[in-house]
């Protein structure tokens, strides 16, 4: 009798894809490594596994204990699975800007689920990170992974999705292409495939909002690069032990909306029903492939999940109409907004003005937004509405510095933002980002800016 002891037995040799439909006139032959067939339909069933076993071997978990992680989802699944062969009770802290169903899946799988704001810093005690860290130090004989600092996610990809991709491609292969978030399967693998040919070239897929390009490139972990997106699954607002930057020799980024429109691309023209980031992935390489490989080449790009996670998001018509991700719209970027706005000189107010300075600037000016700035620094914002409350409250306050009520300043985004970005960051309670242009100016973009480039077009 074939079979298999436990479900877990069961991850791995996951195969190659040709695609056919996608690449069209792009050079050389390009494979998918299609990682939603192990079982829990994604690549981190590879290095869940992994971490526990290595975490057993140390005594780090005993028998009957708790499994706790903060995950966008698929990393869960893995440690649910080796939790149920093995034992193990499971406790999850998720982003709330992770799809319902991936929630729903690991609550089937038996885990306890804890939702948390994405919008604030890693540090900060409502943080996915922070959540789960503080568990881990109240529940007794539990174990917390850290999926992100835990070198047990690299080796799983350095002893099993590297060998396969080497193995499968006869030794073939030129490059190898994957999105970065934790850095376990991109690093793992490209470090196993240029052990075997130093000429491997690796590029890492990283969104727009994340700190991974600019960082290979610099050197510079430049907080300004860091604001929301949609994208689930790579990109990160820190430097995790296991993206090493070495193994990775280009970074391209991929919008939101160009991920989510080559998500369904895959689906409908090769048939591969997978996650969000991998259409991220693919389009992200290429992007890379137009310019950069030949006929003989062979590229191998991971689709690290499943598109059954996803159904209410880029597989939804209505989600994707609501963010603007199918119908065209001439303004694409920020920088087309302002550009085509005719933005002048940004107006701005020095901390150490007044309150009556800053609203005799703005009603001459007629702006609602107003950022305030210190030694050449933005250090803070006012909005009219605001204002207004104040007003109403004290009338004296129109005396005070402006540094006495002034609001955090405006965030800053990259001119290459979608109006998809920008619709997530520019809210009610944040009604304004900013923007530096290639010649290091700076610009304003607010809802009513917003809206005109939405209805405009």
């Amino acid at each position: 009798m074939k079979y298999y002891n436990s479900i877990i037995e069961t991850i791995g040799n996951t195969p190659l894809v040709k695609l056919n439909s996608v690449t069209k006139g792009i050079p050389g032959t390009i494979l998918a490594k299609v990682e939603y067939f192990n079982p829990g339909n994604s690549m981190k069933d590879r290095m869940a596994v992994k971490m526990i076993e290595d975490a057993e071997k140390a005594g780090l978990i005993k028998p009957g204990g708790t499994i706790i992680e903060g995950t966008s989802g698929n990393t869960g699944m893995g440690l649910a699975l080796a939790a149920i062969a093995k034992g193990y009770k499971c406790i999850f802290t998720l982003a709330d800007k992770q799809s319902q169903e991936k929630m729903d899946i690991l609550r089937a799988v038996g885990a306890e689920v804890i939702v948390c704001p994405t919008n604030v810093s890693p540090d900060d005690p409502r943080s996915y990170y922070s959540v789960a860290k503080k568990l881990n130090a109240d529940i007794p004989n539990s174990y917390y992974p850290n999926q992100y600092d835990n070198m047990s996610n690299t080796a799983a990809h350095y002893e099993t999705t590297g060998p396969e991709i080497w193995r499968d491609t006869e030794g073939k292969i030129t490059h190898y292409a994957a999105g970065v978030g934790t850095g376990g399967s991109m690093c793992g693998t490209a470090k196993y495939l240029k052990e075997q040919n130093p000429k491997v070239v690796s590029v890492g897929i990283d969104t727009y909002g994340s700190v991974f390009k600019k960082y290979k490139e610099t050197g510079i972990f430049d907080e300004k690069e860091i604001y929301p997106y949609l994208t689930e699954g790579i990109g990160e607002d820190i430097l995790p032990k296991n993206v090493n930057f070495d193994m990775i020799d280009h970074f391209v980024k991929v919008t939101d909306k160009d991920g989510a429109i080559m998500t369904r691309r895959l689906s409908r023209e090769e048939g591969l029903f997978c996650g969000w980031s991998c259409g991220s992935a693919v389009a992200g390489a290429l992007e890379w492939a137009k310019e950069n490989m030949k006929e003989d080449d062979v590229m191998v790009i991971i689709l690290p999940d499943h598109g059954t996670r996803y159904l209410g998001k880029v597989y939804n018509d209505e989600w994707m109409r609501a963010r603007g991700f199918v119908e065209h719209r001439a303004f694409e970027t920020a920088a087309d907004i302002f550009k085509n706005n005719g933005n002048g000189k940004l107006t701005t107010i020095d901390q150490n003005s007044t309150v009556s300075e800053a609203i005799k600037l703005m009603t001459a000016k007629g702006i609602s937004q107003l950022p305030v700035t210190h030694n050449n620094e933005f250090v803070g914002s006012l909005v009219d509405s605001k204002l207004l409350a104040h007003m109403i409250d004290d009338g004296a306050v129109r005396e005070r510095a402006v540094s006495e009520i002034m609001d955090k300043p405006f965030q800053f985004v990259s001119p290459d933002n979608t109006l998809d970005v920008l619709s997530s960051v520019i809210t009610k309670d944040n009604p304004a980002v900013m923007i530096r242009d290639k010649a290091n100016e700076v610009h304003i973009i607010t809802r009513h800016d917003l809206l005109h480039a939405m209805t405009n077009n």
